[in-house]
């Protein structure tokens, strides 16, 4: 009896247990950038970033005269919340987020920028001196992965592709892939049984590395985000932030 009260509690021990989260993708193009999806809580908050004239700028297609700056946009207001509410983001103890830079322009021309940026604000974005500060994730055009050490302060969305050393694997805030690749489901009913086989092999393969798992391009619906989070999905990927914090919270 003993021996079988070990073996199960090396094996809750050993199982990954993730809360669910919810990725607010294209913030930017939402009626109140970073606004709603703050006070819905988000998870994850994303925003397309490009470099124009030497400056970080946010905007879904090629960017204009009037594209609102990273800085503008994201940044400072982040500032101001950490400013109010002494070194965190937000009065509820618990909650911070990750911003998700989708790097439209060449990562080696923005992330310098990008962490100049961050400098001016350590206690903002520098989740090793402080665990309230706001992790900044990159994706889209990412760098070669042996140059993610180039770049403290930062994370990256990793690839189910992909392969990571140990080392490395630490700087992968989550795992993410196009939902398109595996199935053609359009939300409706359930989803067919081949392709609930193929998520269910990759999410298990990124929890086997501890890691969370996000699809894009997922059917953007009620059914669609319960049946994914039922497979196992950690992070819902969603245009529709408040009804996804209604039907999944």
């Amino acid at each position: 009896m003993r021996y079988y009260f070990l073996l199960t509690l090396l094996w809750l021990t050993a199982s990954v247990t993730f809360a669910q989260k919810i990725h607010a993708n294209n913030d930017h193009a939402q009626p109140r950038p970073f606004v709603n999806a703050y006070e819905k809580r988000a998870d994850f908050i994303e925003a397309d970033v490009w470099l124009q004239d030497g400056k970080l700028v946010v905007s879904s297609e090629k960017p204009t005269v009037s594209s609102p700056t990273l800085d503008s946009l994201y940044l400072k207001p982040i500032a101001r919340l950490f400013q109010q509410y002494k070194d965190k983001p937000s009065p509820d103890r618990d909650y911070t987020f990750g911003l998700v830079i989708d790097v439209k322009s060449s990562p080696a021309d923005v992330l310098p920028i990008l962490l100049k940026l961050l400098e001016e604000n350590l206690t903002c974005f520098n989740r090793a001196a402080n665990a309230k500060a706001v992790q900044v994730i990159i994706s889209g055009d990412r760098p070669k992965i042996q140059n993610y050490f180039d770049y403290p302060l930062l994370q990256f969305d990793g690839r189910p592709s992909e392969v990571y050393d140990e080392e490395t694997l630490r700087l992968v805030a989550f795992i993410s892939d196009n939902f398109r690749s595996y199935s053609r489901w359009d939300g409706v009913g359930d989803i067919p049984d081949a392709d609930r086989d193929k998520l269910k092999r990759v999410i298990k393969r990124a929890h086997s590395d501890n890691k969370s798992i996000r699809f894009w391009a997922i059917p953007d619906t009620p059914n669609g985000w319960k049946q994914l989070k039922k497979l196992g999905v950690d992070i819902i990927n969603t245009d529709k932030v408040a009804e996804c914090v209604e039907a999944m919270r």
